[in-house]
C-alpha cells in the first residue's frame, strides 16, 4: 500500500538544481551505435556522437543498499517522494544546438520545473517535469525537459483494453527486433537500473505487464535518429514527443515518419502498427 499523495509537499522540490558533469568517449559512441543500428566504425576525437549520446553521460550512481525494490534510487533526493511505485519516461521537449563529439566535457545542469497530479483510468498519476542544459567548452549543446510519470500499482496490465483504431501509414518506415539483449545493452549504457527493463518475474508478477518494457528514451532516439536521416544528418532544431503506450520486447517495432510542410511526424509502433510514442520535429 502507498503512501497519501501530498502534492503542496511533492511540490516544495520545485526549484531543485543539480549538476553533473561526464566525458564522450569513443567506447560510448560505438556501443550506442551499435544499439541504434548503426554503421559501428572507429570513433575518434572531433567525431559527432548520435544526438541523444546525453541520456548516457553523468548519470547518477548510487550503493546498492539506496535502491528501491523497482531497481531506481531511494526516492527524495534530487526527484521528488512520490509515493506512487509505478515510473516511467512519458515524454519531452529537447532542442538540438550544437552535435556533442567525442572528447566532449559535457556538463549537464538539471531543475525541477512542476509537479502536477491528474486522475487516469488507473487511478491517480503524478507528472514531474525537469529541465536539462548541456553544455561544453563551446557553449549551450542541447536543452531539454523530461516529463516523469507516477502511477498507482493496480495489478493490472497497463495496455490499453478498448479496440485500436487502424494503424497509421507511414512515408518512411524502418523496422526492427526488440529483444531482451536490445533492452539490456541500453540499460548498461544509461545505467539504467530500472527492472521493467531486464526482469521478466518483476515486471510480469509485481507490475502486472505482459514482458519487458521497451525504454521511453531509446524509443526517442530512434525518432530523433530518423528524423536526421531523413534531413541530410541534421537533427531538428526541436522535437516534442509523448510515450502513448508500452512498447514490449519480443517482437518486430518500427520507426515511422511523415513530412507535413516544416514539420515532420514521427513515432515509434509494435508489431501490430499501433503507435507508441509521437513525435513532432521541426527544423
Amino acid at each position: 500500500m502507498t503512501d497519501k499523495l501530498d502534492l503542496d509537499h511533492l511540490r516544495k522540490w520545485i526549484g531543485r538544481t543539480t549538476e553533473a558533469s561526464d566525458i564522450v568517449t569513443a567506447q560510448l559512441v560505438k556501443g550506442l551505435r551499435a544499439t541504434l543500428f548503426q554503421e559501428i566504425g572507429e570513433p575518434k576525437t572531433g567525431d559527432a556522437a548520435p544526438f541523444t549520446v546525453h541520456w548516457c553521460l553523468a548519470q547518477p550512481v548510487f550503493p546498492m543498499s539506496e535502491l528501491g525494490p523497482d531497481g531506481h534510487p531511494t526516492r527524495g533526493g534530487f526527484l521528488p517522494p512520490v509515493p506512487l511505485p509505478r515510473r516511467m519516461w512519458a515524454g519531452g521537449e529537447i532542442e538540438f544546438l550544437d552535435p556533442l563529439r567525442v572528447g566532449d566535457e559535457a556538463k549537464r545542469t538539471s531543475k525541477i520545473v512542476d509537479v502536477t497530479v491528474k486522475s487516469g483510468s488507473t487511478g491517480q498519476l503524478c507528472f514531474v517535469s525537469v529541465e536539462h542544459v548541456i553544455t561544453t567548452t563551446r557553449g549551450i549543446a542541447i536543452r531539454e525537459r523530461q516529463d516523469i510519470v507516477y502511477r498507482e500499482m493496480t495489478g493490472q496490465s497497463a495496455a490499453p483494453a478498448k479496440a485500436a483504431p487502424p494503424p497509421p501509414a507511414a512515408r518512411h518506415r524502418e523496422t526492427h527486433m526488440s529483444d531482451p539483449v536490445l533492452l539490456f545493452r541500453y540499460s548498461a549504457l544509461t545505467f539504467n537500473g530500472h527492472r521493467i527493463h531486464y526482469d521478466r518475474d518483476y515486471v510480469t508478477k509485481v507490475e502486472g505487464y505482459p514482458g519487458l518494457i521497451f525504454h521511453g528514451p531509446l524509443q526517442a532516439a530512434f525518432i530523433v535518429e530518423l528524423a536526421a536521416k531523413l534531413h541530410g544528418g541534421k537533427p531538428p532544431k526541436k522535437l516534442s514527443y509523448r510515450g502513448v503506450q508500452p512498447l514490449f520486447e519480443g517482437s518486430e517495432f518500427s520507426i515511422n515518419a511523415n513530412e507535413d510542410g516544416g514539420s515532420m511526424e514521427l513515432w515509434t509502433a509494435n508489431a501490430a502498427g499501433q503507435p507508441t510514442m509521437k513525435g513532432t520535429a521541426t527544423w
